[in-house]
């Protein structure tokens, strides 16, 4: 019998298979949740969801499972407050696929979930799919933004009885018609506080608005601020409020700290960490099983050892390699969160997080490899600047703070190469016989009119087998902006950001801003379609009253500079270049602020874009087509009124 089949040609993430269930949350709500000791058997689940839960091994239920799963098995509308990681997803999809399995077949969409990112569209559409695999005919569809139209329509097309998805695009979808919700049945908002403090209530509301009055619906938040309960009152009926407490802690023996970097340079970074710290065992998590051959591998090419675990290799394989890692015959094990589920290695001093978890437990349990027995141990953390919300979770779940590590300078590791090259020599002459080696060179002096330095050059460059011996910059930002995002003055009264700047990005001026009523959707399609970049390759974007700072990769080409610059969004120019800070007073023309001069030489035009509409979901954007006047949405043009938002 054929399983789900989740519809997405990305490979996705594993984490959500780790059982991050624990017994350190509280729920204060309901005194049941105090003392858990049900199990999901209890519950009168569909024996095909329980079958699946066993397969991933789900016995015992956290306490915001406890709680909510029987209430929503009775049909009740529920608010659910609890933190990140403490089991939420499969909160809501354990009962909306066990009530899906008493309903006749059919292709429409009976189940609607809204997420605030990407990620955690991925996340809650993998955890479904796992859930639901021994369900028959049950298709799962995330849609974002940031992916083509074409793979999304063509799966809604096919029916998709789960989809999973943003505001923006999930608007989007509406809107062409190519979405349906006349049959949903349940509706869940995940995370509800994040895609409010991302600017999505007034997508959410017109969701919401958009769905029949009779359905069940649950809301997931980590906070209650007033908006939420204002939808919780307008659009769910006589909820049942549920409060999980979490107790999460690390070890104190662990150091955790994070670097801000994107990903074409964390293998970089993870070298130069490698290089400059001393370490013992290593494991590296990552989000997918690609990804864990992948880095393996490269990791190999630098000369390190290295081996990969995950959920695809044999169980056999697996035990020979953490023993190899034990012994020392491996140092650095790349690893999915299931594949190190249970894994206790001594000799691991470092844990690093190539990719960031999406939930705070599978974080704890990661770093929890390290600092074990009274030894000391080191977690890194690396994360873009569209994670940082993931960042204040962890930080905010575990109550300690992770701290802010520079990378080691390249001068640094380079001069720590060199000296290991130099000691290779020295240890190769002491204890292996060369004599061979030395007559050959011997002759090849006396038959070549060749120096004997440049001979012994050229066996080293054989010796690296065609690696580079020295390693190369991350591309920088200008001094200035460092400077600024260290927290230095510049002596200028910079305008710009006082975070830490992203390894390899640098912060760009645009001359749009909240008055051109812009927002970082709209900023992310124009870059990325006339750039030629990737929506990963774009970190923070501060949108200001007349310009907006964005952080993009420092060694853009002077073609992508010069279309960047030429770029229209809404209409006006966006005249993209370094941004260099305010300029003295005494540099200005007249001293005004309004100038020519320190406006970069960009004339202001504050009219009203006519029928453009601009998207909160920073990088789950949609399709820009060119068209005379800039960019506009193509999927907005005539659907619905122009809307207009900060």
């Amino acid at each position: 019998m054929p399983g789900p089949r989740l519809n997405e040609d990305y490979l996705l993430s594993e984490a959500t298979l780790e059982n991050t269930h624990t017994a350190d949350s509280a729920a204060v709500a309901t005194p049941e949740a105090e003392e858990n000791t049900v199990l999901f058997s209890d519950f009168g689940l569909d024996e095909r969801v329980l079958a699946a839960l066993k397969d991933v091994g789900y016995v015992k239920p956290s306490p915001i499972q406890a709680a909510t799963i029987p209430l929503l098995l009775e049909g009740r509308d529920v608010v659910g407050l609890a933190q990140t990681g403490t089991g939420k997803t499969a909160a809501f999809a354990v009962p909306a696929l066990s009530l899906l399995a008493g309903r006749p077949a059919t292709k429409a969409t009976q189940v609607l979930v809204l997420a605030p990112t990407r990620e955690l569209a991925l996340q809650s559409a993998e955890a479904f799919t796992s859930y639901a695999v021994h369900m028959d005919g049950i298709t799962v569809l995330p849609v974002y933004g940031g992916s083509a139209y074409g793979p999304q329509l063509a799966g809604l097309r096919r029916g998709a009885q789960v989809v999973v998805g943003t505001p923006g695009r999930v608007i989007d979808h509406i809107a062409k018609g190519s979405l349906d919700l006349s049959n949903l049945e349940y509706l869940v908002l995940d995370e509800a506080d994040e895609m409010l403090r991302m600017g999505f209530a007034e997508d959410v509301e017109q969701i919401l608005s958009s769905t029949p009055a009779e359905k069940q619906v649950a809301l997931f938040s980590a906070t209650m601020p007033p908006a939420i309960r204002k939808i919780a009152k307008k659009y769910l009926n006589n909820a049942a409020e549920i409060t999980v407490k979490s107790k999460t802690t690390t070890g104190v023996n662990t150091r955790q700290r994070y670097v801000q970097v994107m990903g074409p340079h964390k293998l970089d970074a993870m070298t130069r960490i490698l290089e400059t710290e001393e370490f013992d065992g290593v494991i590296a998590f990552v989000r997918t099983k690609a990804a864990t051959e992948d880095l393996a591998d490269k990791l190999k090419d630098r000369g390190y050892s290295a081996a990969a675990i995950n959920g695809d290799i044999p169980q056999q394989q697996r035990e020979r390699t953490v023993e190899a890692l034990r012994d020392g015959k491996i140092d650095i094990l790349v690893a999915t969160d299931v594949a190190a589920r249970g894994l206790d290695v001594e000799r691991i001093s470092h844990v690093v997080n190539y990719d960031i978890p999406h939930d705070t437990e599978s974080y704890v349990h990661r770093i929890g490899r390290t600092g074990r027995a009274g030894r000391s141990g080191d977690a890194i953390l690396f994360m873009t600047p569209r994670e940082k919300y993931l960042l204040r979770a962890i930080e905010k779940a575990t109550r300690q703070p992770v701290e802010h590590m520079q990378l080691p300078s390249v001068d640094v590791v380079n001069e720590k190469r060199l000296a290991k090259f130099s000691e290779k020599i020295t240890e190769t002459l002491g204890s292996e016989d060369i004599a061979v080696f030395r007559d050959l060179v011997t002759k090849y002096l006396s038959e070549h009119d060749v120096p004997a330095e440049d001979v012994a050059a050229a066996l080293a460059v054989m010796a690296q087998g065609g690696r580079d011996l020295l390693l190369r910059e991350i591309p920088v930002a200008p001094a200035r902006q460092r400077e600024r995002s260290e927290g230095r003055n510049d002596g200028v009264g910079s305008r710009g950001p006082t975070r830490p700047l992203t390894e390899g990005n640098a912060t760009y001026r645009i001359a749009v801003g909240r008055r051109q009523r812009v927002l970082p959707g709209s900023i992310v399609g124009a870059i990325a379609n006339e750039g030629g970049l990737s929506s990963a390759q774009i970190g923070g974007i501060d949108i200001r009253a007349d310009h907006t700072l964005v952080e993009l990769p420092a060694d853009l080409s002077k073609d992508q500079l010069r279309a960047l610059s030429r770029t229209r969004i809404g209409g006006e120019l966006i005249h993209l270049e370094l941004d260099k800070g305010r300029k003295p007073a005494r540099e200005r023309e007249g001293g005004s602020f309004n100038d020519r001069a320190d406006r970069g030489g960009f004339k202001k035009d504050f009219k009203k874009r006519d029928g453009e509409r601009s998207f909160g979901d920073r990088g789950s954007d949609r399709p820009f087509k060119k068209r005379e006047g800039g960019f506009r949405d193509s999927a907005a043009a005539g659907a619905r009124k122009p809307r207009f938002r900060d």
